[in-house]
C-alpha cells in the first residue's frame, strides 16, 4: 500500500523503517499500532540484524504525538499498540541493534523515539527539544531516558525550559553520535547498519541485553549474572556454532562467517 504512514526496506540483514505522514510525520494512535507491528517482527525475524529508523522529507523526522488526532479524539493514554508510543520505547525483548537517522526537527514523543535507539546519527541541520512543557504536559519517557544519556544538569533544562538545541550542541553533550550533511544522512546510515550487520549477531544480541538490564542492577551482580550464563542471550551464544566458528576463524587467519546460530 502506498499510502500506508510507515515505508519499510529490506536490504540484506538491513530494515529500513520510514515514517511518513505529512506534512510533519507526527504519530497517531493507528500510525503507533503499525509501528509496534512492524518492530515487533523485525525482532522476531531471525534474517534480519539491524534496523534504521528515519523521517520522510528533509525538514521533520518526527515531532511526537499528532495533536491534530487528539483534538479529532485520539486519547493520550489510548491504546499505542506492541511496544508502546513509536514501536519501540516498550518493545520487550528487542536484542537487535536500531539506528536512529534524524533528518530534520525531532522534538517530544519523536526525541522519545530516537532515544529509543542505540545509535543516532543526525544531519547538520537536526535540531532536538522536549516541548511538552509548555502545553502543560510531561515527556515521560524522556524524563526517565535523556539524563541516564546527557549530562543530568542539560537534561533537565531541556525538561524544565523545552529550550531547542542544535546538531552541533546535541553531539556536544552525546545526544547524538555523529553529524552528517543531510545529503549524506541515509548512506552514512546503512553504511553503520552494514557494519554492525556484518558482525555476529548473537553477541550483539548479549550488549544488547546486558546493557538493558544491568542498568538498574548492581555492579557484581550483573556479572554474576553474566558468568553464570544467566541472562538467556549470553546462554545461547556461549552454547553456539557462531562462538566456535569465531574462535576457528582466529586460528585459521580467516574472516568469521556468523549464522546467528
Amino acid at each position: 500500500m502506498t499510502d500506508t504512514p510507515i515505508k519499510t526496506h529490506r536490504d540484506g540483514h538491513v530494515l529500513e523503517v520510514t515514517l511518513d505522514r505529512p506534512k510533519a510525520n507526527a504519530i497517531d494512535l493507528a500510525t503507533s499500532r503499525i509501528m509496534g507491528e512492524v518492530f515487533t517482527d523485525f525482532r522476531d525475524d531471525p534474517d534480519l540484524r539491524v534496523a534504521i529508523i528515519t523521517g520522510a522529507g528533509d525538514k521533520f523526522f518526527c515531532p511526537g504525538w499528532d495533536l491534530k488526532a487528539a483534538a479529532d479524539g485520539d486519547a493520550v493514554d489510548g491504546d499505542y499498540g506492541l511496544g508502546g508510543f513509536g514501536g519501540l520505547q516498550e518493545l520487550r525483548g528487542l536484542n537487535k541493534p536500531v539506528i536512529g537517522a534524524v533528518n530534520g526537527i525531532c522534538c517530544g514523543g519523536g526525541l522519545e523515539l530516537a532515544l529509543s535507539a542505540d545509535i543516532i546519527l543526525a544531519a547538520d541541520h537536526a535540531s532536538f527539544a522536549l516541548p511538552e512543557i509548555r502545553s502543560g504536559t510531561v515527556a515521560d519517557a524522556a524524563s526517565i531516558k535523556l539524563p541516564k544519556r546527557i549530562p543530568y544538569h542539560i537534561a533537565m533544562e531541556m525538561l524544565f525550559t523545552g529550550r531547542w538545541l542544535d546538531a552541533d550542541e546535541a553531539a556536544r553533550w552525546g545526544l547524538i553520535n555523529h553529524i552528517h550533511p543531510a545529503a549524506d544522512l541515509m548512506a552514512e546510515a546503512r553504511r553503520m547498519a552494514a557494519l554492525i550487520a556484518s558482525g555476529p549477531p548473537l553477541v550483539n544480541a548479549a550488549i544488547k541485553e546486558i546493557v538493558r538490564e544491568a542498568e538498574d542492577m548492581k555492579f557484581q551482580d550483573a556479572m554474576n549474572r553474566i558468568t553464570k550464563s544467566q541472562f538467556e542471550t549470553v546462554e545461547k551464544l556461549y552454547r553456539s556454532e557462531d562462538q566456535l566458528e569465531g574462535a576457528r576463524a582466529f586460528a585459521e587467519k580467516r574472516d568469521p562467517i556468523w549464522k546467528g546460530k
